[in-house]
């Protein structure tokens, strides 16, 4: 039987697998079958003793049972999950040690011990989840002090409260437990991906982009950040438990300087070491595979998702559900690069951040790149507002897909923002009367040197852009400094709203699932005119 780590993933075998969980507290084992955003679709995937059926899962008195075949063919994963049984008084610690297990045929594959350090009284021990045709284990351990309300309002589920139910929790059936009828699951929302700046908040997690091409990457990616978190907490837990025994082999001011002692540090020394490496021979295993998946992906995948070494460059073109922006690395956690995708047409503008347009140009011309290659199937036409001149070098590779010639005097922005926006509106108002045909053409804006020069009301313009711009197939980048703290409600608003890609070395990005920071070496268009063309696809 293996023995789990948070983060770790296992491959599974079995057609059936079983999952319990013991502790010092009396527990109630559930199960939330999720859909790959981690949010469920309707009361019925929360498996639990007043509900303990949903297809493929069975609630029993020997634990949660999964019948892999026949879960939800839209189901991405089914959380395992324990909680404080609201029967039951509850110890001052929450939980306590948890001990979940794992069985295929009745034979226990993997264990994962986990023990709460904030009193939680709720959660996630495992989840089994899809990985291509067949299925994966993966040891989660994210609790949740809030209990399993919280937990549950985490994923999509919203629990009712019970304002007339006296002695009872929100949502809390009056014999003990959750019934049925209290949940309800509410409309997934849009992707968010990364955050910059700081860690994603456990409480408040982000949705995951996936879908078709980018559902594989994005599932590497999430198995590196689990790996990732693994190993930074294997490095934190050395730390501090080697600063407590060297602490203790030296409290004793008569004993400090004895023998012992010293072979006290220098076990402590020897632990702590011992356990450094075994959670980076772990990580480096996890990294090797995740390697190869990505060697592998590389060559199946379609240009806008591809390296730029891939032969499906040279292929025929083939469409795509998202773009890559560039590779995700941290340089002390190994050689692992991870592939950046969102999906398009970007309904969340990008926004480059930068004090020079012509700085930030090969990664703009990288970006309209992938944006040509992944519809090739529509017209792409790109409205480009240029101030400076610094996409000049583009201008010709670009001039069959260009809406007219790039904007270059402040006073043109205006009009063309308005058209666009007028061309939004018409849409919304078919859409709404129940005549609206889908956009026959991908339509991308180019924001450059904003807000210079721009005027008051176009921060507004692009805005309601973003709101109405997927109805005209419209995916938008802006290129100018982080506006974030504007004085101007606009232009912050603005800027809050979009997808912020750092060209400042060193500006940390954090990954929804553990908050693990990494860094990102956004793409570059190859500047030789010979390359360029291979990639600027506008004369398919």
């Amino acid at each position: 039987m293996i023995q789990l780590k948070a983060g770790q993933n296992i491959p599974l075998t079995g057609d059936v697998v079983r999952f319990i969980a013991k502790a010092g507290a009396a527990l109630d084992v559930s199960a939330l079958v999720v859909a790959a955003n981690l949010r469920a679709s309707g009361a019925e995937d929360f498996v639990f003793y007043n509900q303990p059926v949903a297809p493929g899962v069975t609630l029993a008195q020997d634990g949660v049972t999964v019948r892999l075949a026949d879960v939800r063919a839209d189901a991405n994963a089914v959380l395992l999950v324990v909680s404080v049984d609201p029967t039951v008084l509850a110890q001052s610690g929450g939980l306590g040690a948890v001990s979940a297990s794992l069985f295929e045929k009745d034979v226990a594959t993997a264990e994962f011990a986990i023990t709460p350090a904030a009193g939680e009284t709720a959660l996630i021990c495992m989840e089994v989840y899809r990985r291509g045709a067949g299925w994966k284990l993966r040891a989660v351990g994210q609790g949740y002090a809030g209990g399993l309300t919280v937990l549950l309002n985490a994923h999509g589920v919203e629990v009712d409260e019970a304002p007339d139910n006296a002695g009872s929790a929100a949502g809390v059936a009056p014999g003990g437990g959750y019934s049925a009828g209290t949940y309800s699951a509410p409309g997934h929302s849009s992707g968010q991906g990364l955050t910059t700046g700081r860690p994603a908040d456990a409480a408040d997690p982000q949705p995951l982009e996936v879908a078709h091409g980018l559902n594989r990457l994005w599932m590497i990616f999430e198995d590196a950040a689990r790996s990732a978190a693994a190993l930074i907490s294997a490095r934190d837990y050395a730390a501090q438990r080697l600063d407590n025994e060297l602490s203790t082999a030296v409290s004793d001011p008569a004993t400090r300087n004895t023998p012992d002692a010293d072979a006290a540090r220098q076990a402590a020394q020897r632990r702590s070491d011992e356990l450094i490496v075994t959670a980076e021979e772990s990580h480096r295993r996890d990294s090797g595979q995740l390697i190869s998946e990505l060697a592998e992906a590389d060559r199946l995948l379609p240009p806008s998702l591809a390296s730029w070494d891939s032969p499906a460059w040279d292929g025929p073109p083939i469409p795509s559900d998202g773009i890559r922006l560039g590779e995700l690395y941290a340089a002390e956690r190994g050689e692992l690069r991870v592939p950046y995708c969102v999906p398009i047409p970007l309904h969340r503008p990008l926004w480059i951040d930068t004090e020079s347009s012509s700085a930030a140009a090969p990664v703009v011309g990288a970006l309209l790149a992938r944006l040509l290659a992944a519809d090739p199937d529509r017209r792409v036409l790109v409205d480009m507002i240029d101030l400076t001149g610094a996409f000049r070098g583009l201008v010709d590779p670009l001039a069959p897909v260009l809406n007219g010639p790039p904007i270059t005097d402040h006073s043109d922005i205006s009009a063309r923002l308005q058209a666009l926006v007028d061309a939004a509106e018409l849409a919304e108002m078919a859409y709404n009367s129940g005549v609206f045909t889908p956009p026959a053409e991908h339509r991308v804006l180019l924001a450059a040197d904003f807000p210079h020069g721009y005027q008051a009301a176009d921060a507004a313009r692009i805005g309601s852009l973003m709101i109405r711009g997927d109805l005209i197939g419209l995916s938008t980048m802006i290129v100018g400094t982080d506006e974030s703290d504007s004085t101007d409600p606009a232009v912050a608003t603005l800027s809050q709203s979009c997808r912020h890609l750092p060209t400042i070395e060193s500006t940390p990005l954090f990954d929804p699932w553990t908050g693990s920071p990494w860094q990102l070496d956004l793409d570059l268009l190859p500047q030789e005119p010979q390359r360029q063309a291979r990639y600027l696809r506008t004369n398919h």
